[in-house]
């Protein structure tokens, strides 16, 4: 982390795989993405809106998502985006790839 990094800011390239990890488990709209992320990580990783809200439409406008406009909770209008197939494809292989990156860090890190 540079000077500048605080504690739950993601690591450079990753908000994407979360937000289609996320949306493995079924379609949501954006606050419950966010939502998801912070509480499944302990509070530890935070998605701020201007980060999020780029990343869904970058991701639609490549095939990996798709939405529609519902009604939240909070009885709202909400766009609620959902993986495509090309989705779940991509999410498989950046998975393969994080295990991969991860696991040689940690080999790095534990060398004395």
């Amino acid at each position: 982390m540079g000077a500048q990094d605080k504690p739950g800011d993601l690591v450079q390239g990753t908000l994407d795989m979360l937000v289609l990890k996320t949306l493995h488990q079924g379609a949501m709209h954006g606050y419950a993405i966010a939502e998801f992320i912070q509480e499944t990580s302990n509070h530890v990783l935070r998605v701020e809106e201007g980060a999020l809200y780029p990343a869904l439409h970058r991701l639609e406008l490549r095939g990996l998502l798709a939405s529609d406009w519902g009604v939240s909770e909070n009885n709202r209008r909400a766009k609620y985006y959902q993986l495509t197939g090309a989705g779940r494809k991509q999410l498989a292989a950046e998975s393969e790839r994080w295990t991969l990156m991860t696991s040689a860090i940690a080999l790095v890190m534990d060398t004395a």
